[in-house]
C-alpha cells in the first residue's frame, strides 16, 4: 500500500501523523513524504539556519526510510502570495506521480495561514474524479496550530479515526526531537511533556495507551 504524509513545513508530519507512519512502515506500506515550503535568507533567516534545517530533515527522511521525498520548495509563511490554482496542481502532480491510497494531510482551520491555504489546495488536488486511486484521507492535527483556533463551529477538530502508536510513540519523539528549534520548553504546546500528554489523551479516548487521532475526509476501503 502506498501512503502519503502532506506537510506544509518540516515537523507538521511528525507532530501529526508521525508514530503512524511508523506504524505503516512497520507493516511493510511504501511511505512517502511531500513537503510544500522551504526557509530562505530572503525570507530572513540565517544560511546558518537554512543548512541546519536541510541537515534535520535530511535525518528525518532516514528515520522514517521515506520511500521517496518531495519538496515543492515553497517560501514558508507565504503561501497566501502563490496562486492558488499553481498551488494546487503542484500538489496534484505529485499525487499523480505516487498515486497513493492513503493521504495524510494538515488540518482545514489550523490557526496557520499556510496551513489553511494548503488545505484547501489539498483538497483540490486530491478529487476522486481526478484520483481514483485514492481510498482514504485523513486530517491530522498539528499542536499550535490545531487547538488555538478560534473557537467556532467550523474550526473544531473532531476526530474520528485514531491511530494506535503504543509500540511507535518514543521513536515518534525521538524524531520531533531533531526538529530542535521546534521544540519547546513547558508549559508551551510543542513540548514533550504535551506531545505526550496529548498522545495518552487521545489513547485514552479510544482504551489504548498512545494514540494519534484524524478527521476523516474521505474512505472508499
Amino acid at each position: 500500500m502506498k501512503i502519503l504524509a502532506i506537510s506544509v513545513h518540516p515537523d507538521d508530519e511528525t507532530l501529526g501523523c508521525g508514530g503512524t507512519l511508523l506504524k505503516h512502515q512497520s507493516k511493510g506500506d511504501e511511505v512517502f513524504w511531500l513537503n510544500l515550503t522551504e526557509v530562505t535568507q530572503e525570507l530572513g533567516y540565517s544560511d546558518e539556519y537554512i543548512k541546519s534545517r536541510e541537515k534535520q530533515i535530511k535525518i528525518v527522511i532516514s528515520e522514517y526510510q521515506f520511500r521517496e521525498y518531495f519538496d515543492l520548495k515553497l517560501p514558508t509563511t507565504k503561501i497566501h502570495t502563490i496562486d492558488f490554482g499553481e498551488l494546487m496542481l503542484k500538489i496534484s502532480a505529485v499525487i499523480q506521480k505516487i498515486q497513493p491510497e492513503i493521504v495524510y494531510m494538515v488540518n482545514r482551520s489550523d490557526i496557520h495561514t499556510d496551513h489553511a491555504i494548503s488545505s484547501r489546495a489539498i483538497i483540490s488536488a486530491t478529487k476522486s474524479f481526478r484520483n481514483p486511486f485514492i481510498k482514504r484521507i485523513l486530517m491530522y492535527e498539528v499542536v499550535s496550530e490545531t487547538e488555538i483556533a478560534p473557537p467556532l463551529p467550523e474550526n473544531l477538530f473532531v476526530p474520528n479515526v485514531y491511530s494506535d502508536i503504543s509500540d511507535f510513540l518514543e521513536r515518534k519523539i525521538a524524531i520531533m526531537k531533531i526538529y530542535k528549534s521546534e521544540v519547546q520548553a513547558p508549559p508551551l504546546p510543542r513540548s514533550i511533556e504535551n506531545i505526550r500528554a496529548l498522545a495518552t489523551y487521545r489513547g485514552a479516548t479510544v482504551s489504548v495507551r498512545y494514540a494519534e487521532a484524524f478527521m476523516l475526509i474521505k474512505d472508499l476501503f
